[in-house]
């Protein structure tokens, strides 16, 4: 199959889909690899690095495109990589449809089959090409939030840890999943006051027996959350619904009750985010303060380590680009977690999920998938 590698080109994006080595490996099983030159350049793999395994350099995103089936990218299509899909496209990316209805709406116009990694599922229910990204994403969130404390940056002038005899902030976390747990661990190495909030006792029961009480988890209802909120320096909002809206936990009246200084860190704004004041910023601008309280909301938090994201992704999502490219969209229909990562296929939404959001119909994924294939070549 002839699989396509462009530069990203949303604001700020330092990631690139695969690393030399990874086009190695599809090179080495007969598949034609396309990069666009430069994509590997702000994580640091430069053009000569894909060549010497075998990858061809192409010099745009229309090159790309008009080149390749398989098109494997780090986030989602921007306005001027609309136009250049097609219906002979299957497009592999992180697409977090839920929090845009214009994205969802080209993408279904293009005719291309379009598959999320953030919705793609293995035999244990897990989300293994979320996972590396949610790990960077806890992690920094806590870094994020530590740095908007300061004074400096509108903050409340807190040390994340204290010092003896002076209390460490309190940070509070909603949702225990890999990017809540992860935040925990930072947090609890800086030395802050950590609790955790989720739904599901037995996600509660996994990190207490982590922590040994070094972290408070508790059962979250919204009263509670709310309750704890108001007392919270750092809230760190990590709620996940695979495919979906994030729920709002914190509304603006809330928010406006929170000291003044207070930082959220919104992990969930690539899924429309979980709080009433929250919108999508930049790592460009990270920052806005709204009713005093400083908001950290960057679509895209794992960017900001652009090479360790890039080995981490590569490393989740390289067997499935080889079985993508060795079988085309009939692998889809021998796993069902791969199934369940395909969002969009020749017009037709098949995230139940996403319909919901927008009132857009949808169909069955596997039904969509019977009605029309079409043969890929290496």
């Amino acid at each position: 199959m002839r699989i396509g590698i462009p530069k990203e080109v949303k604001v700020g994006e330092n990631r690139v889909a695969l690393t030399p080595a990874g086009a190695a490996e599809l090179s080495a099983a007969g598949h034609s690899v396309y990069v666009m030159r430069g994509a590997g350049s702000a994580s640091g793999f430069a053009d000569v690095a894909y060549q010497q395994v075998g990858a061809s350099m192409v010099d745009s995103l229309a090159e790309v495109y008009a080149c390749a089936e398989l098109i494997v990218k780090v986030k989602e299509p921007q306005q001027e990589e609309f136009a250049l899909l097609n219906h002979r496209h299957i497009l592999f990316t992180y697409l977090h449809l839920a929090a845009s209805r214009e994205l969802t709406e080209m993408l279904l116009a293009s005719g291309a089959s379009c598959i999320a990694y953030e919705t793609l599922v293995d035999a244990q229910g897990r989300l293994p090409l979320l996972a590396p990204m949610s790990e960077i994403a806890g992690r920094m969130a806590v870094q994020a939030g530590a740095h908007h404390l300061e004074m400096a940056q509108g903050g409340k002038g807190i040390l994340l840890g204290g010092i003896p005899g002076v209390a460490p902030a309190n940070v509070l976390i909603l949702g225990g999943g890999v990017v809540g747990a992860n935040a925990a661990a930072m947090a609890v190495g800086m030395g802050a006051q950590v609790r955790v909030m989720d739904k599901s006792i037995a996600r509660l029961r996994q990190l207490d027996d982590l922590w040994r009480g070094r972290v408070v988890c508790e059962y979250a209802v919204q009263a509670r959350i709310e309750e704890l909120a108001l007392t919270a320096d750092l809230v760190i909002g990590s709620v996940l619904n695979a495919g979906a809206s994030a729920p709002k936990l914190l509304g603006r009246d809330l928010i406006r009750q929170m000291g003044s200084g207070s930082v959220l860190v919104d992990v969930a704004i690539d899924q429309g985010g979980c709080f009433a004041t929250s919108r999508p910023t930049t790592h460009q601008s990270p920052t806005y303060i709204e009713e005093g309280v400083v908001h950290y909301c960057v679509a895209n938090i794992p960017s900001a380590v652009g090479r360790t994201a890039t080995l981490g992704l590569t490393n989740a999502t390289l067997s499935y680009i080889v079985r993508l490219a060795d079988s085309g969209l009939a692998v889809l229909n021998s796993d069902a977690g791969f199934r369940a990562g395909l969002n969009i296929h020749h017009g037709q939404l098949t995230q139940a999920a996403v319909g919901y959001s927008f009132g857009i119909p949808f169909s069955d994924v596997s039904l969509a998938l019977s009605k029309r294939q079409i043969s890929y070549k290496k």
